[in-house]
């Protein structure tokens, strides 16, 4: 989409859109940005469930996550569309994207703590971020499935669930805080 297409869509003057935006880039990014504070307005933050065992956390906390995004689904559609993208090295591009993917990464991590390193250690920290590169590309995926197949990111989430609450129990850690 080129600057006099935007103009001509939002009504203003092309320089407008370079003072505020710079470039079509920034636009992009603005887009990106204020549709990440909206979604992230109705997305839980693991902590607000501290009050659970950590297996009900977690899984408390991905099912309230996968309920925002089925509200949102226009949300991951444009992340990745705008991460695989011609303009997807550019600096403005990168750096909201890599923002917004740390943000992922960060509540992933907070959320399997609890379950897999309560207590720290180097291989369980390891452990824990291996799980959330996995629960990210797991997001990732959805939104690519919900484009193609209509369907919701809650309806996909029970094998996931599942697979962490194996993991749990096979380390001892099912139900119990902190063991």
């Amino acid at each position: 989409m080129a600057i006099s297409d935007l103009c001509a869509r939002s009504g203003l003057p092309p320089s407008s859109i370079y003072y505020h935006f710079g470039n079509k880039l920034g636009v992009l990014a603005a887009l990106l940005e204020r549709t990440f504070d909206e979604l992230h307005a109705l997305f839980p933050n693991p902590s607000s469930f501290d009050d659970r065992e950590p297996l009900e956390r977690f899984e408390t906390w991905i099912t309230a996550a996968c309920n925002a995004l089925d509200q949102r689904p226009e949300y991951l559609r444009i992340l990745l569309a705008i991460s695989v993208g011609p303009h997807k090295d550019t600096e403005t591009v990168r750096n909201t994207v890599r923002r917004i993917r740390d943000y992922a990464h960060a509540s992933w991590v907070d959320a399997l703590t609890p379950l897999f390193a309560p207590n720290g250690g180097e291989a369980d920290k390891a452990f824990v971020d291996e799980l959330a590169v996995l629960g990210r590309a797991l997001t990732d995926g959805l939104s690519v499935t919900n484009s193609f197949d209509g369907m919701s990111y809650s309806s996909h989430i029970t094998p996931f669930v599942s697979l962490i609450r194996g993991l749990a129990e096979q380390r001892g850690r099912g139900g119990e805080s902190g063991s």
